[in-house]
């Protein structure tokens, strides 16, 4: 489980593809790895990702074909930049929304439009995600915890503040860039209650 709120940026080291697997050496100077062990998960970009070997500044994680298919990773080569994010212990803040860094699916950036210090974006998604996208709800670009501005249809809004665009990837993104897009735990349960209950 995941917060949202991104702790360091890394690059990608290596791919090296393994039938329709593939193993990711990532390099992340700036995240401390002092507590982490083999097997503990850490969110890269969104997807939660199990730690298959460590190094000095680096990490490696198995990466499977489902996660290759439904995500931007399997697009990502050596010395693309990703979000990173270590596993919610009990004692952090939950300083954004809980995310399980399971994605729903991947959307599209239409548009982007400066406010002032701050950054419209404008995102696309499938038709069968925007049941769950609500004005004021939370939602997971990319791993990063954000507030729904607006929805139209299968569109919605969201503004970024510098901070987030300084730390994060998502200042990198322009128009036609895909996105990992997880959607809020609630919702998706209380669909669940909802279909069980009819």
């Amino acid at each position: 489980m995941f917060t949202g709120i991104i702790e360091t940026r890394g690059s990608i080291k290596s791919i090296e593809r393994d039938g329709e697997a593939a193993r990711v050496a990532i390099h992340c100077p700036n995240l401390d790895l002092s507590d982490v062990g083999l097997g503990d998960s850490i969110a890269v970009s969104g997807p939660c990702l199990t730690v298959v070997a460590l190094h000095d500044e680096a990490f490696e994680v198995d990466v499977s074909v489902e996660t290759l298919e439904r995500t931007k990773l399997g697009n990502l080569g050596a010395g693309s930049t990703v979000n990173l994010e270590k596993a919610l212990t009990l004692s952090d803040r939950l300083g954004g929304h809980l995310v399980t860094g399971h994605v729903d699916g991947l959307g599209h950036m239409i548009a982007t439009e400066a406010a002032g210090e701050y950054q419209r974006f404008t995102i696309e998604i499938e038709q069968a995600l925007k049941k769950y996208v609500a004005t004021k709800g939370s939602i997971s670009i990319d791993g990063v915890s954000l507030t729904v501005n607006s929805v139209s249809d299968n569109r919605f809004d969201l503004m970024l503040i510098p901070h987030t665009l300084e730390i994060t990837t998502l200042g990198e993104l322009g128009p036609g860039d895909p996105v990992n897009i997880e959607v809020d735990l609630v919702a998706r349960y209380i669909e669940r209650l909802h279909g069980a209950a009819e």
